[in-house]
């Protein structure tokens, strides 16, 4: 099955009044370090050495002893980088990408099992690769999506206490030792996210995602809710609770969109992707894909 390659991605067309990012930046203000990882177009020189080395106090000689284990952390840093470099060796050519979330446990005769197909499908024909976390449910359907839209199918594996086989759709597979070099590598290569129901594990992508974008780590980053059914009372609990209360403010609740169709999902993402690149308008085949 031939795959596309980075530069034959969705085609692109400029929305007026698109905005830059969730917050407003200081015009004269650096980009964070955060910025530059997970942003896809900012134009400011890389910084030509870290601005200030971190200070280490060294514990004093008649400190207690510390466990063995704890003393060993220091050298775990070149396995985090060595999981690092591989992860963003395998993924930087995949070109643009979406990340689906949503639980391993659903079964392949649920509604949301075949909606997550077919909207991998859709984003898939448009150019897409598709991101998951290689696992069965939600993971195996928007895996299956991506082939079936001729599409890049990748897996991003964890290793678990229990075992989590990849599944038969993905066409690249990766396994992470840690949680958080893998959440990093979905973020980095991915153009936005589509949350379908999902338990505790979806949540925390759902609510890191809110995170970046609300503080601005991550710029122009589509974050949409599938099967309103299922999060009207998550929906309801932030803008009551959460709003009402002033942990929030009306634009962080506005980062969430949301869709109960694989057509309504997958344009949100071609619409925001076409907008941050600028470009022609949308030829036939772009139209077609989501129309089908």
């Amino acid at each position: 099955m031939e795959k596309r390659r980075k530069g034959t991605g969705p085609k692109r067309r400029r929305k007026p009044g698109a905005q830059v990012s969730h917050v407003d930046r200081r015009s004269d203000g650096p980009y964070t370090e955060d910025e530059r990882l997970f942003s896809r177009r900012l134009t400011e020189p890389e910084l030509p050495e870290v601005r200030k080395r971190p200070r280490i106090t060294r514990l004093a000689e008649d400190f207690a002893r510390l466990p063995d284990s704890t003393l060993k952390d220091p050298w775990r840093v070149f396995r985090i980088m060595g999981e690092f470099v591989d992860g963003f060796d395998a993924l930087a050519r995949i070109g643009p990408a979406v990340s689906i979330f949503g639980s391993a446990r659903t079964p392949r005769n649920d509604p949301d099992y075949r909606a997550a197909s077919q909207t991998c499908r859709i984003l898939a024909e448009a150019g897409f690769a598709i991101v998951t976390g290689a696992g069965p449910g939600i993971m195996e359907a928007a895996n299956k999506g991506a082939q079936a839209g001729d599409g890049l199918s990748v897996g991003l594996n964890i290793e678990l206490p229990f075992e989590q086989d990849v599944n038969r759709y993905v066409d690249l597979a990766l396994t992470f030792r840690y949680f958080f070099v893998r959440k990093t590598m979905f973020v980095r290569y991915s153009e936005g996210f589509v949350i379908f129901p999902g338990g505790y594990g979806t949540m925390d992508e759902l609510f890191e995602a809110l995170t970046l974008i609300q503080t601005g780590k991550v710029h122009n980053f589509p974050l949409v809710i599938y099967n309103t059914d299922y999060h009207t009372d998550l929906i309801r609990w932030l803008k009551k609770t959460m709003l009402g209360g002033g942990k929030i403010s009306p634009e962080d609740v506005a980062i969430i969109s949301t869709a109960n169709t694989p057509a309504q999902a997958a344009e949100i993402i071609i619409d925001a992707y076409q907008a941050r690149n600028g470009s022609h308008e949308a030829d036939d085949a772009d139209r077609t894909a989501i129309a089908k």
